[in-house]
């Protein structure tokens, strides 16, 4: 897994999937995915992720404009949790190459 970004430039939004302590993995769209990770592991992030313990960034990678970040978000939260996993696993640098083949 690369390193986070430490300064993302301004129009960029990221894709990202944490997996929780229980193995759970959830997906979000953020323009700083180290300041978003941060919100989530104090419980100022999505309510779902409360209380589910330690989070780990398993996956991110560059979505584009706020819009296409969106559609991307939906399409990769319909994939089933085996094809979440490869995802993860496969660590695509191109998520929209990677979900139209």
């Amino acid at each position: 897994m690369e390193s986070l970004p430490h300064t993302p430039p301004a129009n960029d939004w990221y894709l990202y999937i944490l997996r929780t302590a229980t193995g759970m993995l959830y997906t979000g769209i953020t323009t700083d995915v180290a300041r978003r990770l941060q919100q989530h592991q104090n419980g100022k992030g999505a309510k779902s992720l409360r209380g589910k313990g330690e989070l780990r960034l398993v996956f991110h990678c560059v979505a584009g404009d706020r819009s296409l970040a969106s559609k991307l978000e939906y399409q990769v939260k319909q994939l089933s949790k085996k094809q979440k996993e490869r995802l993860v696993q496969d660590g695509p640098q191109s998520i929209t190459d990677y979900l139209a083949g």
